[in-house]
């Protein structure tokens, strides 16, 4: 089939034009024509693993993906990456029968309150990059280079060894933290670490998130929004090999890929 082909096989109008001995036009108006597959999908207990990628400026798409399924469960158009936007998804997953039982987040800030009466867990690879866009991947001070470390580790620590390294690690560098400057205009104080202050508040806060997924083994959560990344990649790989579409013929496009 034309569709199939052209999603899946990274067909373009010019090859399937030559296969199939038409014009392109004949082959666009076929595929414009070409019925999108959408599988039923019954209510039951979802784990959601949600986020939102975004195609240049025009829009986004929010997808709810279940690893349990190996499925995405629901997804639609976005112009912005707002609360508004995850509730509006929630909503619509229960309205079909869905029963959130957990939710793995990015930390995109007001999304925690759309899933606070449910486990949730924050990815920790986007924990990692935001410390590593307070620090960089090579910060020149000892503080930095420590509290790093303690970043690249959390995926193989537990929450008590966590917060030991983080709370000894803010017992070694108060003093450090608490230095202060003037700011540029010579007229105010600052701080002067403030990007590792940063760092070290954004791990402190979000603490109690990185580990609900080892509070809940019986519901298997996962500790990162991976398995919704990796399906982002695989939809703009395919993507790519149609440039130059309108708006609504790549929207056609990111329906049957998803769905």
């Amino acid at each position: 089939m034309l569709w199939q082909e052209y999603v899946w096989h990274k067909q373009t109008l010019e090859q399937l034009a030559r296969k199939y001995k038409r014009t392109k036009q004949w082959v666009q108006r076929q595929l414009d024509q070409a019925p999108i597959k959408h599988t039923a999908q019954e209510g039951q207990k979802i784990i959601a693993v949600t986020d939102t990628t975004f195609f240049g400026r025009e829009y986004g798409i929010l997808v709810v993906r279940c690893p349990r399924l190996k499925k995405n469960v629901h997804f639609h158009k976005v112009s912005s990456e707002t609360p508004a936007e995850y509730l509006h998804a929630r909503l619509e997953l229960e309205r079909k029968g869905f029963t959130i039982e957990a939710a793995v987040i990015d930390g995109k800030r007001g999304v925690l309150k759309v899933f606070q009466d449910v486990p949730v867990q924050l990815c920790q690879f986007h924990q990692i990059a935001a410390v590593r866009r307070y620090l960089t991947s090579r910060p020149k001070l000892d503080a930095g280079k420590e509290l790093r470390a303690i970043t690249l580790a959390l995926p193989t620590l537990t929450e008590k060894v966590f917060m030991q390294l983080l709370d000894i690690w803010h017992d070694t560098w108060k003093e450090f933290l608490k230095e202060r400057t003037y700011a540029a205009d010579r007229k105010h104080w600052q701080y002067t670490h403030r990007r590792i202050r940063s760092a070290y508040r954004s791990m402190n806060t979000n603490a109690p998130y990185l580990f609900t997924y080892q509070k809940y083994p019986a519901l298997r959560i996962p500790n990162t929004t991976n398995s919704i990344d990796g399906y982002f990649s695989k939809l703009k790989q395919l993507l790519n090999t149609h440039r130059g579409l309108t708006i609504q013929r790549r929207y056609r496009l990111i329906q049957e890929i998803l769905a």
